[in-house]
């Protein structure tokens, strides 16, 4: 049996009565099962829901899902009941020597914003291209829901018109969105408002008439292992 399929059984485990073994779970380890089974009503996974939230919540702004975290390769066997849930609780409790320790995919040290400087708002976290990734292959369509992971970061969205008697409507925006790769490695690359997602609220209107718009948020979305869309904003 593929090892995505094991991963994606453990999801009803996880919904029905979990052992106290449970709290050995490494948080990614939770993530990643909770995510691809649509977030179930659990201790487990409101806890997991609560640290994918939290990661996004500037500042600064973090890989909602650190995959390169959990162990899913240590202690792996074929299982030989539907549940695996059992042997993700021995790959999240077994030390792993060659495994990455937890990191950031975005550097911690930003400027302090100055008082009276809203420019200086923008200053967020300065992005940077390191990243883990998983420790098996996931590369196979079971892993889709992954993949669908997105983090917007909008640092900052103005629309106003000038002012003047030209009544020229002004726009600035710096928006950067934050995708995983094939074995889950995590990148941020450069965006715009208009690639946000129509979920995305405050921004109605953009480039239509000019109306006063001010907007500085990260929204993340996803698909689960059904294909279930979800979303969650958090302003700033």
């Amino acid at each position: 049996m593929k090892r995505g399929a094991a991963t994606a059984l453990t999801c009803t485990g996880l919904i029905l009565a979990a052992p106290p073994a449970a709290q050995a779970y490494q948080i990614d380890c939770a993530i990643l099962i909770c995510l691809a089974g649509g977030w179930p009503d659990s201790t487990e996974c409101n806890e997991a829901r609560s640290v994918f939230i939290s990661r996004i919540t500037p500042w600064p702004v973090e890989p909602p899902l650190q995959i390169w975290n959990c162990p899913l390769g240590v202690g792996y066997r074929p299982p030989q009941e539907p549940n695996a849930l059992p042997l993700l609780y021995e790959a999240s409790s077994t030390r792993k020597p060659s495994a990455m320790p937890p990191f950031s995919a975005v550097l911690e040290g930003m400027l302090p914003p100055r008082p009276g400087q809203d420019e200086m708002l923008s200053l967020i976290a300065n992005y940077a291209d390191d990243n883990g990734v998983a420790d098996v292959d996931i590369s196979g369509a079971e892993y889709d829901f992954v993949r669908s992971i997105r983090v917007y970061n909008v640092e900052f969205a103005r629309q106003r018109e000038s002012g003047g008697d030209d009544g020229e409507c002004r726009r600035s925006e710096k928006v950067r969105v934050g995708t995983y790769g094939v074995q889950g490695d995590f990148s941020w690359s450069s965006s715009s408002v208009t690639s946000l997602p129509d979920a995305f609220e405050g921004l109605v209107g953009w480039g239509e008439h000019c109306p006063s718009l001010y907007r500085r948020a990260v929204f993340i979305d996803w698909t689960d292992y059904q294909g279930n869309y979800g979303f969650e904003q958090v302003g700033y």
